[in-house]
């Protein structure tokens, strides 16, 4: 009786928490309500299998409980009730089946005026292509793609010429107009996913797949992986932003082409040097930083890495926080960077600067912070050099304190958490396992030996080993 009555009560309450709970789907933003009757009608017929199944498992506990008076019949050849069985059966599975093979049949079957967009997926990051004025993509090659030319095009393809090229993980789509979503992977497998659009698909490393759908509600939209890729999987986010056609039109017509990115002209380290005299102040004529005005070695940092926060600061993607100060301070001079010419020629010179030797200011067990880096080699390198492909910048060479500062602002918020922020977004949920101020001080020391053989002390040129031996915990 005790059994039968705990079921009962697991049924009734699965019932009262699936009609009283506050989670439900979000709300629809495409063309594929079809998706939502599907499941509709999936979550029907499985809940009244699930009633009926437990409930008659219920009474038959009661109704066949242990009589030592009475004898059980032996039936296998029941053809009545396996004709019943059989039949319920099979119209379950028809009504869960036949909707989604109607609805699937629609998903693939792409209108002939859809526009497209091409989805690159790769570890952990999006980027989108559009085709140009022809209509039609460009070659692609993976034994092309390099940081340079990322999206693997053909030079010698004159249909790529124009298509538009937009590395950032967020993109535009016009409210109201179908879209053909073309998906390709560099590495492995991902799957791109608007819950909003109720559209996902797989992306498989050397073909392609597609999938359609035709936004109805303007807004911004999450775009996850929804394929365990990897250590960041779980950051591997994008936006899709629903707009009208004159908004997306703007912003198509201001996304750099293909043959735009190849003429242009390499930086003017000349015009660099000049605009560098405004951070000598702080960060030095070397470049090598001022811990007495929180200024960081920036020396030798890729050019790429530097461009993307020069950005951030102008943006105020960084730096507008309210315990940001000394981000703050930074902002006003990023923004004396007029345009992107000029961060890529600042850029371009710091990259020229001879790299720091930074001293030991931060105390912590390197040994115990070598096994948690190991999480951080993914993006950042072995050595702490950077990745430029998955936007991991280098963190060799700069200061102690600068990398115990940045990581106490990713996990309080400070740092990374501003909507356009999105590869800091990734970093704030990276820097969460750090679980401690000892944690992260273990991580910083480890990454201390991620420099030549020997550092400056307190003035003194010391082994590695030694000095971490002094200064650990």
């Amino acid at each position: 009786m005790v059994i039968a009555l705990v079921i009962v009560l697991l049924v009734f309450g699965t019932l009262a928490f699936h009609f009283l709970s506050p989670w439900y789907l979000t709300p629809l933003a495409s063309n594929w309500g079809a998706i939502d009757s599907t499941i509709l009608i999936t979550f029907i017929v499985c809940g009244i299998v699930f009633v009926i199944v437990n409930l008659f498992m219920a009474w038959s506990i009661v109704r066949y409980r242990y009589d030592a008076n009475r004898r059980s019949d032996y039936d296998p050849e029941n053809q009545k009730l396996e004709i019943w069985l059989t039949g319920i059966t099979t119209i379950g599975i028809a009504a869960l089946l036949a909707p989604g093979l109607v609805v699937w049949g629609a998903f693939v079957s792409v209108p002939d005026d859809a526009d497209q967009v091409e989805v690159v997926g790769q570890q952990w990051h999006w980027s989108f292509r559009f085709p140009g004025e022809d209509g039609e993509f460009g070659r692609i090659d993976p034994a092309l793609i390099s940081n340079d030319n990322p999206f693997g095009m053909d030079p010698d393809d004159p249909a790529g010429q124009d298509d538009v090229l937009v590395q950032a993980p967020t993109v535009l789509l016009p409210v109201d107009r179908p879209v053909k979503t073309v998906l390709r992977s560099k590495d492995i497998l991902h799957n791109f996913k608007v819950a909003n659009f109720r559209a996902k698909m797989d992306l498989l490393p050397g073909q392609t797949s597609y999938m359609w759908l035709t936004p109805t509600r303007e807004g911004d939209y999450d775009v996850v992986c929804a394929q365990l890729c990897g250590i960041g999987h779980f950051a591997m986010r994008g936006t899709v932003r629903v707009v009208s056609q004159e908004e997306f039109d703007e912003w198509l017509a201001n996304q750099p082409t293909f043959a735009e990115l190849q003429a242009r002209e390499p930086p003017d380290l000349a015009a660099g040097e000049a605009h560098y005299r405004t951070c000598v102040a702080c960060h030095g004529a070397d470049g090598h930083g001022n811990e007495a005005l929180n200024a960081p070695s920036i020396a030798g940092i890729g050019a790429w890495s530097t461009e993307r926060q020069l950005r951030n600061f102008r943006t105020g993607a960084r730096g507008t926080h309210d315990d940001d100060v000394y981000g703050a301070q930074m902002r006003p001079f990023a923004t004396l960077l007029a345009d992107d010419d000029a961060i890529r020629d600042v850029a371009a010179y710091i990259e020229t600067l001879t790299p720091a030797r930074p001293e030991v200011t931060v105390a912590g067990d390197a040994t115990r912070g070598q096994r948690l880096y190991r999480t951080c080699a993914n993006c950042h390198g072995a050595s702490g050099e950077g990745n430029e492909a998955v936007n991991g910048p280098p963190l060799a060479g700069l200061q102690d304190w600068y990398h115990l500062t940045q990581l106490e602002n990713f996990r309080a918020g400070i740092r990374g958490r501003h909507a356009q922020d999105l590869y800091g977004n990734q970093m704030v949920d990276m820097a969460q396992m750090l679980v401690d101020e000892r944690t992260m001080r273990d991580v910083v020391a480890y990454i201390n030996t991620l420099r030549p053989d020997t550092l400056t002390v307190d003035g003194d040129d010391t082994d590695t080993d030694t000095t971490l031996a002094r200064r650990a915990d």
